[in-house]
């Protein structure tokens, strides 16, 4: 089953560090947060391969918004 990865805030998307077909660990960082000057990493809640990166360097997100999917 897909997990959805979702940002806790809203920011803009500093770096991507997953890309489609990646294995992660639980706890990887998958993508790098920017909000109020401080960088938010956003890791994956559980191992698996990366399906999809749903967002690009420089999108503003909302609290919310789905930022990658691990299958």
């Amino acid at each position: 089953m897909a997990t959805e990865v979702k940002a806790e805030l809203v920011g803009s998307v500093w770096k991507v560090e997953a890309k489609a077909g990646d294995k992660v660990e639980e706890d990887d960082i998958l993508v790098i947060l920017e909000s109020m000057k401080m960088e938010i990493p956003v890791v994956a809640p559980v191992a698996g391969t990366v399906r999809e990166v749903l967002v690009k360097e420089q999108d503003v997100v909302k609290e919310g918004q789905v930022l990658a999917v691990i299958d």
